[in-house]
This record gives C-alpha cells, structure tokens and sequence, in this order.
C-alpha cells in the first residue's frame, strides 16, 4: 500500500535535507497531496502529486489520507480564490489564513474536509478555467504585485520567481512543473520577442548557460517577475532592465509559449 498524504496547514516548508536549518527549496500549501517515500521519526521524504517534486518535511505537517481519496481528481477542483481573506475555521473553532491557489479537498456547501476533519471556507471557492486563461491571467499577475521574493516560496507572504509563474497560472487552469529549467522545457518555443503575447513565459539564463530565473510577458516589451518583489520591469532582445537600478538585471534565453 502506497503512503498518501495530505498539507494540513497553510504553508508547510519543503527542505533539501532531513533538518530544519536545510535550505527550503519549495513549500506545501493547503490541500497539496503527496506520496512519502522514506521516513524518520520526524521527517519524511515526500514527492508532490501536482508537480512531482520532492523534499523532505515534518511528518507532523502531513495528514495520511486513504489511496481512494488521493486519487480523487475531483475532489480537488477548488481553489482558494485571488483575495486576502481566505480564512477556513476548523471544527475546533480554530483559524487557518490561506494563501490564494490553495486547494481545498471535498469542497461541498461551505465546507471542505481532510480525512474526516471538516473545515468552514468563509470565502467563494473558484474551479480555473484554462478557457479564459488570456482575459485573466493579467490582473491574476498584478494582484501579487510587490510581495517580497522568496527562495522557495509559493504564497503573497514570500514567492520566487518559479513558484509566482506556477501560481498564477495554476489559478487559471494551468499546470507548470515547479523550477524555472524544468518549465522551460514544456511550452513551444516563440521565435522573436517581437512576437510575445500577454502570457507568454520568458526564461533567462545564467554565465553557465544554466536557466535561473523566469518571468511572465504583459506585452512584448513588458515582463512581471519575483526579483526582490514581484514587479514589472521594461524587456528587450538583452533582457531585463531595471530602472530603478539602471541596468539589465538578466539575459534573456528564450521564450514559451503555454495556452
């Protein structure tokens, strides 16, 4: 039998290595599901059922959930939506504060459950919609606007730059794999940044070559990215320039295009 797990909190930190002074190269968020495949007393190594990514965590951060309920895809079709307030009260009376993209299992008339626990949703789930991708995926960018960048990080308290891509387009039906250099691997290939659309992806790459960095395209020569914050900065055929700094701060490799 395989071992299946839910995220019960808010944000649960993903880590490199067994400790909690590892470096944290993801984060769980409410409702994400994962296999364990190794575990200690208290740290497990688990792989991410939505992007297949792995890392180790606090096995107390988990709830075990039966194979029928893991496999359940449509069980997991809400969403938290783009707000602040995506408060759930638990059956104790207890407050989660969510972040948007949360996924929130079994939603049903207000309610959403883990196991057997039940857990209020005081704000409107929504259920993304691919088909309006273009006509949305804009003002979904804008609303993160300014939070602070973070190694790791997937929610408006902390975000990088992978996870703000994956974020916003998961919250418009789409599913990106979590790293910059695994993103860039999906997508088809747009010829000439003359020819990048609102939603095209624009990935940059490092003195090895390496891809580092990924940002959204608003237009063909705009571009809205996790560095330092998540801002809008000017984008040409070098790359990225940041006024306030006066000079290109990445170098544009190539760019994706997803819907």
């Amino acid at each position: 039998m395989k071992n299946y797990h839910l995220c019960k909190l808010a944000i649960a930190p993903l880590r490199k290595e067994p400790s909690d002074r590892s470096e944290i190269v993801s984060q769980l968020l409410f409702g994400d599901r994962v296999e364990v495949l190794e575990k200690t007393e208290k740290w497990c190594l688990v792989k991410t059922l939505h992007d297949n990514y792995e890392g180790w965590m606090d096995y107390k951060q988990l709830q075990i959930i039966a194979d029928v309920q893991y496999n359940d895809e449509q069980a997991y079709q809400y969403l938290t939506p783009l707000q602040l307030d995506n408060t759930l009260i638990a059956s104790n009376g207890t407050k989660y504060y969510l972040s948007p993209g949360c996924t929130l299992p079994y939603y049903r008339d207000g309610f959403c459950f883990i196991g057997d626990e039940k857990f209020e949703v005081t704000s409107t789930p929504v259920v993304p919609n691919g088909l309006n991708f273009k006509s949305n995926v804009e003002a979904t960018a804008k609303f993160f606007e300014n939070t602070p960048y973070l190694w790791g990080g997937r929610t408006l308290f902390g975000i990088d730059c992978s996870g703000f891509v994956q974020t916003v387009y998961k919250l418009n039906g789409i599913v990106l794999r979590r790293d910059a250099s695994q993103q860039a691997e999906d997508g088809v290939l747009v010829d000439f940044l003359a020819s990048a659309q609102l939603g095209d992806l624009a990935f940059f790459d490092n003195e090895n070559g390496k891809i580092t960095h990924v940002g959204m395209m608003l237009s063909n020569d705009t571009i809205i990215h996790s560095a330092g914050k998540v801002r809008i900065d000017a984008i040409d055929d070098q790359g990225i320039y940041n006024a306030e700094l006066g000079k290109y701060t990445h170098k544009l490799r190539i760019i994706k295009r997803f819907v």
